[in-house]
């Protein structure tokens, strides 16, 4: 006799875009990123927090990482598993790494910039940079749901069968929509 075993499906959804190194291209990164995790069905807190590293990692790949007739690239990866989401803006200036902390005094109040990271390390769970060969970078970030709960599908026991799949069950909505636990 054999046993069916239910199996987790680990499903990944990606997404990719080069764009303009302008504030056009990184404004259109920031609504692209928006529209894919709304058609993914991302749960709005990890959206908002994607959105908004998007938005700011986009920025700077325009203003410090642009090299004239070059391009930035926007990814967006969703594990339907975690519900969690990575977020990679990659641009042509490998040479100019961003830096984690202001360093020491911090930052003046009175400047413009120079704050652009720490809007990233807040809303991320982790943040990096890697090298982008030959000669670029790519700055990531990763956003988790903390109320995503991964539930094992219900089997059925009779044999030759799937998994049991009820109506409205977690298996049957969006892999990236999370369920919150109930407001006492």
């Amino acid at each position: 006799m054999y046993a069916i075993t239910p199996h987790q499906h680990s499903t990944v959804w990606t997404f990719a875009q080069q764009l303009s190194s302008t504030r056009r291209g990184a404004r259109l990164a920031r609504l692209l990123v928006a529209e894919r995790l709304t058609a993914w069905e991302v749960s709005p807190s990890v959206a908002e927090r994607a959105v908004q590293i998007t938005a700011e990692l986009a920025a700077n790949a325009v203003l410090h990482g642009r090299v004239q007739g070059r391009d930035f690239r926007v990814a967006l990866t969703c594990a339907a598993v975690s519900g969690g989401v990575r977020i990679e803006v990659t641009d042509p200036r490998g040479e100019r790494l961003p830096t984690p902390s202001p360093g020491p005094g911090g930052i003046p109040s009175d400047t413009e910039s120079g704050r652009g990271l720490l809007l990233v390390a807040a809303p991320a769970d982790r943040w990096g940079v890697e090298p982008y060969p030959p000669s670029g970078k790519t700055v990531w970030a990763e956003v988790e749901d903390p109320f995503a709960r991964v539930q094992a599908p219900a089997s059925d026991s009779s044999p030759g069968r799937g998994p049991a799949r009820n109506p409205g069950s977690a298996e049957q909505r969006h892999p990236c929509t999370t369920v919150s636990p109930p407001v006492p």
